[in-house]
């Protein structure tokens, strides 16, 4: 079968499209033909070989996918041959990765996709979709009717946290800082979509909330947004970190002021009832229609490389997935 597979560690171009043995189920896993493939940054990290979790060479990456079940090992019940699937691999558990034809990977991680809902879309689930939910419900205890700043609401994760906020009945501001993002921002369903903030612009957020800032605000670049997050949160509010490049200084007085909460969110800590929780959360919402991932970019299987290139250079809106012939 074709595959993107890893001989070494570096950069985009360590990635090569090849021809690589079958794969084939065993007990308790399930075999899936795959139509689409997720490109999430945790898969450019893991490529550079410094990442929390070293993998061992060679291997094919990709943890999220969505397709057909092809076959099943013995002690496999929870799907049968021929349904559609999407994939949200478990931190450390089996998978042959998603960047392939064809991908075998623990049953607990093969989940039903719904009929309305593309193999792009279910691509696009996984990572994204559970860390969206453990940052808003397991983080936050988002409270229906509270007010949620997204605080770069145009990529793969912000893009399903503003549509499950909405779908709890919050209200939503969400920021980008490209009319194209913006653009998806509104299609997610942000009551408001503005310009990411800045320390000019805190006077105007705050008047959207008549005076008194988010209850809760998902940050996914904490090292320059922090101190501007802690000046814009309510009182008692909650700031959820995703993403974060580098350092900065804050003045921690200002969190004392509002007794707000400043809480870190990574989706490998989440405890097995937790992702249990996550998990049947987001198929619920996917059932109903409340979440409808949204595609940005997508790219052949051969041009995973492009992918990750433009995860790097952050010039992107929506979420990149990968389409197999």
């Amino acid at each position: 079968m074709k595959a993107i597979q890893v001989t070494e560690f570096g950069g985009p171009e360590k990635l090569v499209y090849t021809e690589v043995e079958d794969v084939v189920a065993g007990k308790g896993e399930v075999c899936v033909r795959l139509y689409a493939a997720g490109v999430n940054p945790a898969d450019a990290y893991t490529l550079t070989g410094t990442y929390a979790t070293i993998p061992q060479l060679p291997y094919t990456p990709g943890v999220d996918g969505a397709g057909i079940v092809e076959a099943i090992g013995e002690e496999v019940s929870n799907v049968r041959v021929g349904d559609r699937v999407f994939i949200a691999t478990l931190n450390g558990s089996y998978s042959t990765g998603t960047f392939a034809q064809k991908v075998v990977c623990d049953k607990t991680n093969v989940y039903p996709l719904p009929d309305h809902v593309s193999f792009e879309q279910g691509a696009a689930l996984g990572i994204p979709a559970l860390t969206a939910y453990r940052a808003l419900f397991q983080r936050a205890n988002l409270k229906p009717g509270q007010i949620v700043l997204v605080h770069g609401a145009s990529g793969g994760v912000g893009l399903q946290a503003v549509q499950m906020a909405k779908a709890h009945g919050a209200k939503v501001i969400g920021t980008a800082s490209k009319p194209e993002g913006k653009k998806m921002v509104e299609q997610a369903g942000a009551d408001v979509v503005i310009d990411h903030v800045k320390e000019a612009t805190i006077k105007d957020v705050l008047a959207l909330t008549d005076g008194h800032g988010p209850d809760v605000i998902i940050e996914f670049l904490a090292n320059v947004n922090l101190e501007t997050d802690l000046k814009l949160i309510s009182s008692f509010g909650k700031i959820v970190i995703i993403g974060n490049r580098g350092s900065i200084e804050i003045n921690p007085r200002l969190a004392m002021q509002k007794e707000c909460d400043i809480l870190g969110t990574a989706l490998w800590n989440a405890r097995q009832d937790e992702y249990e929780e996550s998990i049947h959360g987001v198929i619920d919402m996917l059932t109903s229609g409340a979440l409808r991932p949204i595609i940005g970019t997508t790219l052949s299987l051969q041009k995973a490389s492009q992918g990750f290139e433009e995860l790097a250079k952050g010039i992107g809106n929506g979420k990149i997935v990968l389409s197999i012939d």
